[in-house]
């Protein structure tokens, strides 16, 4: 019964943030049952453009390392934040929010390149935290009940946290500033004096993944509109 009732509940979560935290848990439980080598899923640009490994791509975002603390502490931040950003400012847009990991993987993927980073979700990570908490700044975050301090100062308090855990912080600092890019483009430069949103999530993605809007010249059936109804007359 618990087992039911704790797949009910996660099936009550958004749909991006469910698929993304059940492929990265899935990724790593491969990993730990010896059915997958990291040395398989790490990005690696010879292997993807020579070899055509280019599942890479993908694979690189999904593990964050063996079961353990480090990796139960992104599994938190992903599940908690992905899910607050998709049931809040991008509620009913879904392909805006796939378009946005979208952005951050191709960005993070050619910024990568330049410091040999192999694995990106914890990149991933910072940035979906950075864009939440430059779009709640009034929110107060209590950071494992040590600390009191307002939502933009989060990414921040991640990437300290990672450094005394022994962790390089170039993944971090990579994914703040692919958020910080997104954050512009999306919300500051579209509301500067002759600014526009550069960053259109392309309509097959809106096909696919939006409830289709509603006609406003529609006029639903008598039956169909609120309120009492009256029985048909009896022959």
């Amino acid at each position: 019964m618990a087992w039911q009732g704790l797949a009910a509940e996660f099936l009550q979560v958004p749909a991006v943030t469910r698929a993304y935290t059940a492929a990265c848990v899935l990724t790593t439980a491969a990993v730990q049952l010896e059915l997958l080598s990291p040395f398989q899923l790490y990005f690696n640009p010879h292997l993807v453009f020579r070899k055509f490994q280019v599942w890479r791509l993908v694979t690189n975002f999904l593990f964050f390392g063996p079961l353990g603390f480090s990796f139960f502490f992104n599994m938190l931040f992903v599940f908690r934040y992905c899910r607050m950003l998709e049931e809040g400012s991008f509620r009913g847009r879904t392909a805006d929010f796939v378009f946005m990991f979208l952005f951050g993987g191709v960005l993070m993927t050619l910024l990568g390149l330049l410091g040999s980073l192999f694995f990106l979700g914890q990149a991933l990570v910072a940035m979906l935290v950075y864009v939440w908490s430059r779009r709640s700044p009034r929110v107060r975050v209590n950071f494992f009940g040590l600390v009191t301090f307002q939502a933009p100062f989060l990414p921040w308090a991640l990437m300290g946290f990672s450094l005394l855990l022994g962790n390089s912080i170039l993944v971090d600092l990579l994914g703040i500033a692919v958020g910080h890019i997104y954050y512009f483009l999306e919300d500051v430069f579209p509301n500067q004096p002759g600014g526009k949103r550069l960053l259109l999530t392309p309509g097959f993605l809106k096909l696919l993944l939006d409830a289709p809007a509603e006609d406003p010249n529609y006029l639903p059936l008598p039956e169909e509109q609120p309120g009492p109804h009256l029985p048909p007359p009896q022959q």
